[in-house]
């Protein structure tokens, strides 16, 4: 082990890159202190200094860029970029136009505001959007969370949580909180997505049959559901079966390919016919929904107008774009004005929690497009939160990336975000001229469109490599799973973050120390104890309890291996001088081993009784001669009394 003389001098050579990355606060840190003090003049001109660079560096032009993404890719955009997004912008067009409408459904809302939320959001993540496979929209996981946030109020709620949602996610982007998301593991992603898609499949069953159903956990549904089932429409149910019957086996269609498995060894017929197979299937919501329209349409026409179908209907969609205008921030409720800190009140924690599940959901599709890049959670938080601020001012709700819109779009051969733009003017297209139609739609269809988008989000695969990796990882999978299903669904995810949180600082309150008995070339023999990781306020107490156990059960020096001990917070410094003052009342001898100069600063700072270290294994030999004639001298006036 060299000495610590000698890895200065080998720092000192090293100084021609230097790159730091992350918190600095567990890291070895080696500075020269100056004696003379920082007068408040200097410590002005140095805060502004900082202050002037931060500012270069928001408006320098690399971090525009980054910042601005349109502006990397817009100057080499190509007429083939530019043919792989009309095709694939139409594409998802064609699919969120129905889905869209579902969704509204889903969060409580008429159809008409699911469209609303799927031309504006998606132009703007073409500029400040880091991923060209995300388009924004209503998602199925966000409409359930706006529902069970709303608890009925109506859309004018929905447009003010679509705005707070926006301003919070922005807000958490500018302060560069992206970094939250890396808290959510796996397992608790995977529990809450399972449940979600779990309790949407059974909040739409009520569509699907024809019934009255309410509720918002799955107990309550299956009870509303259980109550109401001798009301069920035959007609609705029908319909219903059929649409996801058609829905799966289009889905099947679009996974058949014909010919050699290699796209180069087909021929052109053969190409042609896995295309039209893959189209078909994509757009599947599309061909149901116009299918299910014209027939409804055709069998209403062909009756008196007093005529009622045996089946629900959408209804009247009002035409035309919404009116750009700012959300409301007082209400009016049974003729009395709600203030806008009572609305507050009504949506409870579902204000916070919302935005970082449409985060969560956003960063899981830019991970799975990736393809090896990086993702910039902070970059997605401001995209997304400038969507939703956007899309509150025409009075839509709560919105996010979609994974079957992505899929969608990944498939459909996107070359750019510009494929939003399409896909807005398609939405835009059928708010202008097609809503008329949308009265004829059949509810149950638009529920089997949503069933059969989220039956596969349920990630039963998972728990398999889940268990042959690490089985403890899939209780708290599981505690959020059943947490979300059975509780109110933004407690169940808080209670799944948290004990996911618990894990970790349970691991950090708790260090593995490897407990060794050595001796040295001079024959002194000495107890070794290794802590894993650094010593801050959680394990602090752990340890000392561990050093003293076994400091007392075998009499010898006592050594410390501070090699793994990056940082040190002022709480261990306090535990540490009482260790000190322990052994050195009981006259045994402690030392540490390869303690980092950062640390000893923290020690120091509470002016320990005897803090002694040391860097060079040749030391120890001198210390435990020196420790063992100290101690031989403090026992010889009790041997000579006895």
């Amino acid at each position: 082990m060299p000495d610590r003389d000698t890895n200065s001098s080998m720092n000192s050579h090293d100084d021609t890159y230097k790159c730091s990355l992350g918190s600095d606060d567990f890291i070895l840190v080696e500075e020269i202190v100056s004696g003379r003090k920082t007068s408040t003049v200097e410590t002005v001109q140095g805060i502004c200094f900082c202050v002037k660079q931060k500012v270069c560096r928001t408006v320098a032009m690399k971090n525009v860029r980054r910042r601005v993404p349109i502006l990397n890719w817009l100057p080499c955009y190509s007429v083939q970029d530019g043919l792989g997004d009309i095709m694939s912008g139409v594409t998802v067009g064609l699919t969120v136009i129905p889905q869209s409408m579902a969704y509204a459904g889903l969060a409580g809302l008429p159809p008409q505001y699911g469209l609303y939320g799927s031309f504006l959001g998606t132009f703007i993540y073409t500029f400040v959007g880091s991923c060209k496979d995300v388009p924004m929209g209503p998602t199925a996981i966000v409409s359930l969370m706006t529902y069970s946030t709303l608890h009925g109020y109506g859309p004018e709620y929905a447009t003010l949580l679509c705005f707070l949602t926006g301003v919070i996610q922005l807000a958490m982007g500018v302060c560069g909180l992206g970094i939250i998301i890396d808290f959510v593991s796996g397992p608790v992603s995977s529990g809450f997505t399972s449940a979600v898609a779990l309790l949407i499949i059974a909040s739409q069953i009520k569509d699907l049959i024809g019934v009255h159903g309410t509720g918002s956990s799955l107990w309550e549904m299956m009870c509303s559901l259980y109550r109401d089932i001798d009301t069920i429409s035959y007609g609705d149910t029908v319909i219903g079966v059929g649409c996801i019957v058609f829905l799966l086996v289009l889905r099947v269609i679009a996974e058949v390919r014909i010919g050699p498995a290699d796209p180069g060894q087909q021929s052109c017929v053969q190409k042609y016919t896995n295309k039209s197979f893959w189209l078909i299937g994509s757009i599947r919501n599309s061909i149901i929904v116009i299918s299910c329209t014209v027939m409804s349409y055709m069998f209403i026409s062909a009756q008196d107008e007093s005529f009622t179908p045996p089946y629900k209907i959408i209804g009247t969609i009002p035409a035309g774009l919404p009116e750009f205008r700012l959300p409301q921030f007082t209400m009016q409720r049974n003729n009395e004005t709600v203030g806008f800190f009572d609305i507050m009140s009504t949506m409870k924690s579902n204000v916070v929690v919302l935005p970082l599940i449409g985060l969560l959901e956003n960063i899981s599709i830019c991970k799975a497009f990736a393809n090896g890049k990086t993702v910039d959670a902070t970059q997605e938080l401001l995209a997304i939160g400038l969507c939703n601020i956007g899309n509150s001012f025409v009075q839509s709700f709560p919105g996010s990336g979609s994974f079957s819109r992505s899929a969608v779009n990944n498939a459909s051969g996107v070359r750019t975000p510009l494929g939003g733009l399409y896909t807005s003017i398609l939405v835009i297209v059928a708010l202008l001229f097609l809503t008329p139609y949308f009265y004829y739609i059949p509810k149950t269809c638009l529920a089997a469109v949503i069933i059969t988008a989220v039956v596969f989000m349920v990630e039963v695969r998972v728990v398999k490599p889940i268990y042959r990796s690490k089985k403890s990882d899939l209780i708290p999978g599981m505690f959020t799973f059943f947490a979300c299903l059975f509780l109110p669904l933004e407690i169940g995810v808080l209670f799944g973050i948290g004990l996911n949180l618990t894990s970790i600082l349970y691991h950090a309150a708790r260090p593995k120390i490897s407990i060794q008995e050595y001796k040295t070339r001079a024959g002194f023999k000495y107890l070794m104890l290794t802590p894993d990781r650094c010593l801050v306020f959680p394990s602090a107490d752990y340890v000392r309890n561990l050093v003293t156990k076994h400091s007392l059960k075998r009499d010898m020096p006592v050594v410390i291996d501070c090699s793994h001990v990056y940082g040190a917070d002022f709480t261990a410094a306090k535990v540490i001088e009482m260790l000190t003052k322990d052994f050195s009342d009981r006259g045994q001898a402690l030392f540490f081993y390869n303690l980092k100069p950062s640390v000893v600063d923290v020690f120091r700072g509470v002016k320990p009784k005897e803090l002694v270290f040391y860097y060079n294994k040749k030391e120890l030999d001198r210390l435990l001669q020196k420790s063992t004639e100290q101690r031989h001298t403090m026992l010889q006036p009790l041997l000579q009394k006895k």
